[in-house]
């Protein structure tokens, strides 16, 4: 059974649709000379330092994101971007360009089924074959998890076993054409994958890039949380936190300030240092380089959002970490009331964006959990342990809401405060947009500041069919069995 590495790495690449992403594998590959035949071997190539996921498909339909009104204007009708941030349900999504959303989950996917499928046939211990496939088993289900999240309707107890999900990969098959499955059937599969495989993994991997047992159980919870289980969402997120609840205070880093744009932190936290992150996965493409350019399109956060921060003068994650003066005008618009992200922060100083997971969002679903049982004191309580590390002064604490209904809402505050960019508000969304005490029509006022165009106000209804991604059709050319799961 014994493959050359480069055949190996060569066919990830292919799935992805480019060999770029992988040149730093294929510029050490020998000619034939190392075999994939080994189980640690396959353990290694769980390791994925730049998995990435670009955001162009879903990133402008929620509330917390803006943009330059040049790359809006003009392309209401022809670019993501233009129809998501107009929220243009008469444009076919179907015709546009393909991104590489898609093509990047599936990827990951084949490419944890090829050790699935492989390891067994290795020389190696068999303590090591049940790690590697804990873990690859994991990864997989963080996939599924997003994949369906996003290329399908938010999980509904009522109508889920019925509603079109994504077809379940469970095999290294590049000419496979699955059927789609249900949601429902999505999220069996996901919720029976991580039950498996989470308490076989390791507390403390050799590396951040494996899945720890806390990123286990933080995913289990947030499926299940997804999923409408609240008590088994609970438990999962106190088994997490029993591993790992480290919260960076920022009060701590804002000491490292010496003035208003000299920001300089220091990097404590910086690259693979934050001890928050569960799983570093990027806003881009292909890792923190991509993530970079990305988050010129992808880093500026509205005038709503802006001014939620704003209620608290004291929230240090927005006056850390945004700011209007000095920013480029290349790709920011002064006066609109949006804020740029200080990108150049991202990684080389503290990870606050991610789309993989942080120990304060499993706080932040435990807290929900919590309210959801009806036990308010207990989720004020981690409400309010996590903000003791985000706000300055004494000030920080809320009082507990009257109501169950006021108490979720406060959580959802602070998950947006939290939990900015990556697939978070727009999952969040999607899943509160069911329940009519939490679902909320976004709206647009747009442009802000081009005064030649004139303003109007656009609007994403809670049951808007744009909150579900068409599949790319060089998907859909490929396997036939992948019908959409909107009307378009």
């Amino acid at each position: 059974m014994k493959q050359s590495i480069y055949s190996v790495i060569f066919a990830i690449c292919v799935i992805c649709g480019s060999t770029t992403a992988c040149d730093e594998y294929i510029d050490i590959t020998p000619k034939g000379a190392i075999t994939v035949d080994s189980t640690y071997q396959y353990y290694e190539l769980i390791v994925n330092p730049m998995r990435g996921y670009h955001p162009m498909a879903f990133a402008f339909l929620t509330d917390e994101l803006w943009c330059k009104e040049s790359t809006i204007m003009g392309y209401e009708s022809t670019s993501f971007n233009g129809i998501n941030f107009t929220f243009n349900e008469q444009a076919d999504r179907t015709l546009l360009a393909d991104n590489n959303l898609y093509e990047n989950m599936y990827s990951y996917i084949l490419r944890m089924n090829l050790i699935l499928d492989n390891i067994d046939a290795t020389s190696g211990s068999q303590e090591l074959k049940t790690l590697a496939k804990a873990e690859a088993r994991t990864y997989r289900a963080f996939d599924h998890f997003l994949a369906v999240n996003t290329f399908a309707k938010a999980y509904d107890p009522s109508t889920a076993a019925q509603d079109g999900g994504i077809c379940i990969m469970e095999h290294y098959d590049l000419e496979a054409t699955p059927v789609k499955s249900t949601v429902s059937q999505v999220y069996d599969f996901i919720i029976k994958e991580l039950e498996a495989s989470v308490p076989l993994l390791q507390e403390k991997p050799v590396n951040i890039y494996h899945p720890s047992r806390a990123f286990g159980y933080g995913l289990l919870a947030q499926v299940y949380l997804h999923h409408r289980d609240w008590q088994k969402a609970k438990e999962a997120a106190e088994q997490s936190l029993a591993l790992n609840d480290a919260l960076v205070d920022l009060n701590e880093i804002n000491a490292f300030r010496r003035g208003i744009l000299d920001r300089n932190y220091g990097d404590k936290y910086g690259d693979d240092r934050n001890p928050e992150v569960l799983s570093y996965m990027w806003n881009g493409s292909s890792g923190w380089t991509s993530e970079s350019a990305h988050f010129i399109n992808y880093g500026m956060i509205s005038p709503e959002m802006v001014n939620l921060f704003k209620e608290e003068s004291n929230d240090l994650r927005y006056t850390l970490f945004f700011f209007e003066s000095g920013q480029p005008v290349s790709h920011f618009d002064r006066g609109s009331g949006a804020d740029l992200w200080v990108e150049t922060i991202t990684t080389a100083k503290f990870m606050y964006a991610t789309m993989g997971m942080k120990t304060p969002e499993v706080y932040l679903i435990l807290a929900e959990a919590e309210a959801r049982l009806g036990n308010l004191s207990k989720a004020t309580q981690l409400l309010n342990t996590l903000r003791s590390k985000r706000l300055s002064g004494g000030n920080t604490d809320i009082a507990q809401p009257a109501t169950q209904t006021d108490m979720v809402k406060a959580i959802i505050t602070e998950r947006r405060k939290e939990l900015l960019f990556g697939f978070h508000r727009f999952f969040d969304l999607k899943r509160l947009n069911l329940e009519p005490e939490y679902a909320k029509t976004v709206t647009h006022v747009f442009p802000l500041v081009n005064t030649t165009v004139p303003q109007q106000t656009y609007t994403l209804q809670p049951n808007s069919r744009l909150y579900i991604i068409p599949f790319p059709h060089s998907a859909r050319d490929k396997n036939p069995n992948l019908t959409l799961n909107t009307d378009e």
